[in-house]
């Protein structure tokens, strides 16, 4: 099998890297952080994602994989480079590409006649044309070519998704680069969309957009339900059985759209269109409606204590979602911060969070379990809905708490299993 350099190792690079290793290819990560690349040679991976340090352990074992540091060694012996950044994403929402564009200058004296550079990083439009051209310009005898292939990954299923995708999507403005990278990929059992290297660079925005934009219909829908008495769990589950929407739309009503990653690409369409003097209506209102979400929490408690000032409230699941350890941009973090910002005082748990990034919050308390959070508690609200939090023993969790009030974000729980048991509890979109 071919040999192939994945550059930048965090959650993307880690899962191409092992995943491309298991179906046999010589694969080598290159990350310029020295001790994320020891970890990672000892197996362990940058952050938590359901099998992937099993996956890592493996294919080092089985001799397919290693990490480096060294760049420039790595890339001038691969016929495959892979551009596998996770693109940072600033508090507006703005992308930031001097990963990708530095590392894409860094490598051009050093890549190998007829290489192929496939880029994966969530990159604007019409990037990867500026990455050619800016290649060319720098190694101009340089036999290559760029693709665009845009991640399918889905935090706490990413190796499932990766292994198993819908369909793998390959841009490029070559015939003969098309068909060379449709080989490359013919090793995952997928149907392959051919397409030039900007529609492929659009797909990707579109696609979030259209999740986004699904998530904000369901919250207005929620919302209202709330409003007239009506369940936007049941009117969710008539629209997704409707065989012109289709079950795997994200209608089920609860918070907004948070990470980042959603917001990324409605920044970037939005630009686009502003750019070239169109104006994007609907990607407007899709961010106005998500910018109110999340505050519906403190809306639904300042309902019932009027003043939040004072009050002890518990916080289940602080990471982005579930199945990963990150707490960047999630939205309990934005909703602990306005509990502080009305004076209550809070207390939160997460079965998985990264206590690295635990240790930079001082705001609130971490505890060492869901009990701990819910005594002397004013109100607990479930966030991140994890598992484990279905399977916590609640008549403990009632008798520890000051008010046995309970607000379920995500709609997680059995809204009557809950009543039964004594609490006031509240969900969005339930008709309260």
């Amino acid at each position: 099998m071919d040999r192939v350099c994945v550059i930048g190792i965090w959650h993307l690079g880690s899962v191409y890297s092992a995943c491309l290793a298991d179906f046999g290819y010589q694969v080598t990560g290159v990350d310029a952080d020295t001790e994320r690349v020891n970890n990672l040679n000892n197996g362990i991976p940058p952050l938590f994602e359901p099998g992937l340090e099993e996956l890592i352990a493996a294919n080092i074992k089985a001799g397919r994989l290693k990490y480096t540091t060294d760049i420039e060694h790595t890339v001038c012996d691969c016929p495959y480079v892979m551009i596998a950044f996770d693109t940072p994403v600033d508090d507006n929402d703005e992308v930031d590409l001097s990963p990708v564009i530095n590392t894409c200058q860094r490598i051009a004296p050093y890549l190998k006649n007829g290489c192929v550079l496939i880029i994966s990083s969530q990159v604007p439009v019409g990037t990867s044309e500026n990455i050619r051209a800016m290649i060319k310009k720098d190694n101009p005898a340089l036999d290559f070519d760029v693709v665009y292939c845009p991640e399918n990954l889905r935090l706490g299923k990413a190796i499932a998704y990766y292994k198993k995708p819908d369909r793998i999507v390959i841009g490029a403005d070559s015939e003969a680069t098309l068909n060379k990278v449709e080989k490359f990929f013919s090793v995952i059992p997928a149907p392959v969309m051919r397409m030039d290297l900007k529609s492929a660079e659009m797909t990707k925005h579109a696609l979030n957009a259209f999740l986004a934009t699904s998530i904000s219909f369901g919250s207005e829908i929620a919302n209202i339900c709330d409003e007239v008495g009506a369940d936007a769990m049941k009117v969710a589950q008539a629209l997704r059985s409707e065989s012109r929407i289709g079950n795997g739309i994200p209608l089920l009503p609860g918070l907004g759209f948070a990470g980042g990653t959603l917001a990324r690409d409605l920044k970037i369409l939005k630009k686009a269109g502003s750019d070239n003097k169109y104006e994007t209506l609907l990607i407007d209102s899709v961010f106005t409606v998500n910018q109110r979400q999340n505050g519906i929490v403190i809306r639904k408690l300042e309902r019932i204590f009027g003043s939040l000032k004072g009050l002890n409230i518990g916080v289940l699941g602080i990471t982005y979602k579930p199945g990963t350890s990150t707490l960047r941009r999630s939205s309990s973090l934005e909703i602990i911060a306005e509990l502080i910002k009305k004076g209550a005082k809070v207390k939160a748990f997460d079965p998985k969070a990264d206590m690295n990034e635990v240790k930079q919050h001082i705001e609130f308390e971490f505890c060492a379990d869901a009990y701990a959070v819910a005594e002397n508690s004013n109100a607990l609200v479930l966030i991140t809905e994890w598992q484990e939090f279905k399977e916590l023993d609640y008549n403990r969790i009632k008798e520890v708490m000051k008010k046995p009030i309970l607000i379920d974000a995500k709609n997680m729980l059995d809204m009557y299993k809950m009543k039964t048991l004594g609490f006031s509890y509240l969900g969005i979109g339930r008709g309260e």
